[in-house]
């Protein structure tokens, strides 16, 4: 048993929740990228976008990934700007207000955008179309991508934001030593609280975030069939 450990008897079950969260956070982590590595595939095929798809680095930190995927879903908000940019710039203000317009039929903007992308392109399918216009019109996935952003930039600088993703299978005594150093009972408590805190929002954004992509990735299967 370590020396703080018998000054603070309660620290173990402390650090023992620090690793749970610390797990719990590399699983949504993972889901994220995946989800996220599906939508650039749709942009990628239906759109004519050229994002690298992303991978977890398990040799990086916490951080480092989190600024992978903040960086691949800033690339994503570029992408769906440059989208509306386009139907400002190529289309009658009437045709691009009802873009936006939540009483007028899907079919007539998918049309809408449809010919815009034939501009773009040469050519266009519906489903590059009705990609558009579901990232256009989807509130539900640009708050999310937001808010996901915001939550990784705190996460990598939290408590756990230096450790490798890695470090779960070194050991206790190791895992304490990267994450918390000399940190006394006091930090230890107010370390679990404020990332049991990120965590929290975390996970309630990603599955957010994760079911925004999957209306988006499921109506393109369809679409396809």
């Amino acid at each position: 048993m370590a020396l703080s450990d018998l000054l603070y008897p309660d620290n173990p079950k402390r650090k023992q929740e620090l690793i749970q969260l610390h797990q719990e956070l590399l699983d949504s982590m993972s889901t994220n990228f995946h989800a996220t590595n599906e939508l650039v595939g749709v942009l990628n095929e239906h759109l004519g976008c050229t994002i690298t798809p992303i991978e977890m680095r398990e040799s990086s930190t916490v951080k480092e990934n989190c600024e992978i995927i903040i960086r691949v879903m800033s690339e994503i908000q570029h992408q769906v700007q440059k989208i509306d940019s386009d139907m400002k710039e190529k289309l009658e203000p009437v045709l691009y207000q009802k873009l936006y317009d939540i009483k007028e039929p899907e079919l007539e903007k998918i049309a809408i955008a449809q010919r815009v992308f034939s501009i773009i392109f040469g050519e266009a399918t519906s489903t590059a179309a009705m990609v558009a216009i579901k990232l256009l019109s989807s509130n539900h996935l640009t708050l999310s991508v937001s808010k996901l952003i915001g939550l990784l930039a705190q996460i990598g600088a939290s408590v756990l934001g230096g450790v490798s993703i890695t470090i779960i299978g070194l050991g206790l005594e190791m895992i304490l030593h990267a994450i918390l150093g000399a940190m006394e009972r006091s930090q230890l408590l107010t370390a679990v609280r404020s990332y049991e805190k990120h965590l929290a929002e975390f996970k309630a954004a990603s599955e957010k975030y994760q079911h925004a992509i999957h209306e988006v990735t499921s109506l393109v299967r369809q679409q396809v069939q």
